[in-house]
């Protein structure tokens, strides 16, 4: 009776999970990754409702990489899981989301309000009557946690929930009872849309620092300007690239931050990670005396095994949430509004001009009959074959390493998992990016794995044929955990993987075979045969290669940061 009191009262009745799914279309998403459960089912009804596409993945794990690939091309993704048994399989995806700032609205269907108010014994929990010990993990990896218990609170749990994740740019837990899901609320909240905008930096506060960073920058004789993943993250590569262009400062990108500035600009000079930067990079940013250093993510694999050379005293670190001049801190001054101040008043530079680093193919490789793809030919050479708006997705391991070396045509967005680092996470986001990149009008979605990442999560190849995804994948050939065995163990066992016939999965998966095209290539001559061929190139079909490569090659930077790694591993 209190419930139909309730509804009578508002003006535009609408059900929770109804409401739920159309704000996410607001905001963007357009499909919903996860898998089905029976705490999920009926508000699985309601995706289609919304307009939204219901994906179906085989397992969360490959559900919540799929997420985070499609958020970081669509700017936020959802997911839905069911309690305890889903939730707790798509945990360590989450983790790397929340680790690496990837907006990802979690979805969880729970038991019923009631049973769990009454204890009872429910399949899926540990037993012991405690409902809430998978939302206080989440708590952990996640920026916001709403619970909707009560339909009251429910529109303004969802709606704080989304605002959260778009603008703190990090994962949000969202529990949906299943006698929620029809419960009715207000509707007409609809048409007011959810403020996404930033809160604006106090003004004296902001141009006081404005001015800290002109002083500093129209002193500086040899500027650089370093952009990282954070800048990507927190939205902030339009007043980015605004300065790039409009300083002509020679800018270069850490490894987290690859694709976030326009690499066919003349003052991009390549990625710098320390010593595991090529020399000419290495020389330029570390002999600079000022440093704009933009949304920087220290990590030791972002740095090359923490081997940066640069000197605070040298540093502007510009962040979300603060900005620091060398030791002076300005807390609660986000970074987009100084920067688009600085861009306004900058003016004329006094900038001493001096030789912008390339990355070529080193000379010793082109010269070389040998003819074995090697990772110091390869990855230079695929920037030439790659075109303007792919989506290049790179897996941890030799091809997080390798495709430092990759000239990126105009407007290349490049994912990888740097931070967290959980092998396996590409071929989950590649399903999740090629998708983004479909509803987007983006014609390629290009994947780079090594075999032993591929084994982790190869069954999202049967969800990308289902959704009729094109992908180009290229799994890299080379007998085991390369990366693994540079840092321990470079001929144990625990390194070695069962060899598989790649190139058949996407048959055995159900591809029809006008739906896919393979291929296996173990020469210099045949990736080149591969580049220059224009059906492999604009093919829309999925595209499966093997890249054979020798096991024991890696790039350079790899092998200093794995040698770095083992130091540190080693100590007492």
């Amino acid at each position: 009776m209190a419930t139909d009191i309730r509804t009578q009262a508002l003006k535009n009745p609408i059900d929770v999970a109804e409401y739920l799914f159309r704000r996410l279309h607001e905001v963007g998403v357009r499909s919903v990754h996860g898998v089905p459960g029976d705490y999920n089912l009926v508000a699985l009804d309601y995706i289609p409702k919304a307009g939204l596409h219901w994906v179906g993945n085989v397992n969360e794990l490959n559900a919540g990489y799929a997420a985070d690939g499609y958020a970081r091309v669509k700017g936020i993704s959802a997911i839905v899981t069911t309690f305890g048994v889903g939730e707790l399989s798509a945990v360590n995806a989450i983790a790397g989301a929340y680790s690496e700032y990837v907006p990802i609205v979690h979805i969880v269907g729970c038991p019923s309000t009631v049973a769990r108010k009454d204890g009872m014994l429910l399949h899926h929990t540990l037993g012991n009557g405690d409902f809430h010990v998978f939302s206080r993990i989440f708590r952990q990896v996640s920026c916001a946690t709403s619970l909707l218990n009560d339909p009251h609170e429910a529109a303004t749990l969802i709606d704080n929930a989304i605002r959260e994740c778009w603008l703190k740019s990090r994962p949000v837990y969202i529990s949906l009872p299943t006698d929620i899901v029809q419960e009715k609320i207000e509707g007409d909240r609809l048409n007011t849309p959810l403020d996404l905008s930033y809160p604006p930096n106090e003004e004296e506060k902001e141009a006081y620092v404005v001015e800290v960073v002109l002083k500093y920058l129209h002193a500086a004789k040899n500027p650089v300007i370093l952009v990282d993943a954070c800048a990507i993250r927190h939205r902030v590569l339009d007043e980015v690239h605004e300065l790039v262009e409009k300083s002509g400062i020679p800018t270069f990108v850490a490894p987290m931050g690859k694709g976030a500035v326009d690499e066919t600009l003349p003052n991009y000079g390549g990625v710098y990670a320390g010593s595991g930067s090529n020399a000419g990079v290495r020389e330029r940013v570390e002999s600079a005396d000022l440093i704009l250093s933009i949304g920087a993510i220290k990590s030791d694999f972002n740095t090359a095994g923490f081997t940066y050379r640069i000197s605070q005293l040298s540093t502007i670190d510009f962040h979300s949430n603060y900005v620091r001049v060398r030791y002076s801190e300005y807390p609660g001054v986000r970074m987009n509004g100084v920067l688009q101040k600085v861009c306004q008043r900058m003016g004329s530079l006094n900038i001493e001009s001096g030789p912008i680093p390339n990355n070529n193919i080193p000379a010793d490789e082109l010269l070389s009959l040998e003819p074995t793809i090697t990772q110091a030919w390869f990855w230079p050479r695929l920037g030439q074959w790659l075109r303007p708006n792919d989506i290049v997705i790179t897996e941890t391991g030799t091809s997080n390493f390798g495709i430092w070396e990759t000239r990126f045509p105009k407007d290349v967005t490049a994912i990888s998992q740097v931070l967290w680092g959980s092998i396996g996470y590409a071929t989950g986001a590649c399903q999740g990016a090629a998708l983004a990149a479909a509803e987007a009008g983006i014609k390629r979605t290009i994947l780079f794995t090594g075999d032993g990442s591929f084994q982790l999560t190869a069954q999202e190849v049967s969800t990308m044929i289902r959704n009729r995804l094109t992908p180009i994948i290229f799994v890299l050939c080379n007998d085991g955990y390369t990366i693994e065995r540079y840092i321990h163990g470079w001929q144990e066992p625990y390194n070695d993987i069962q060899p598989w016939d790649y190139k058949a999965l996407p048959a055995a998966f159900g591809a029809p075979p006008d739906r896919v095209r393979t291929y296996r290539v173990t020469s210099k001559q045949q990736v080149e045969e591969l580049f220059a061929d224009a059906e492999f190139a604009d093919a829309d079909r999925l595209r499966f290669v093997e890249l054979v490569m020798p096991w024991d090659d890696a790039p350079a930077a790899l092998k200093m940061t794995a040698q770095a790694t083992a130091k540190r591993n080693a100590e007492a």
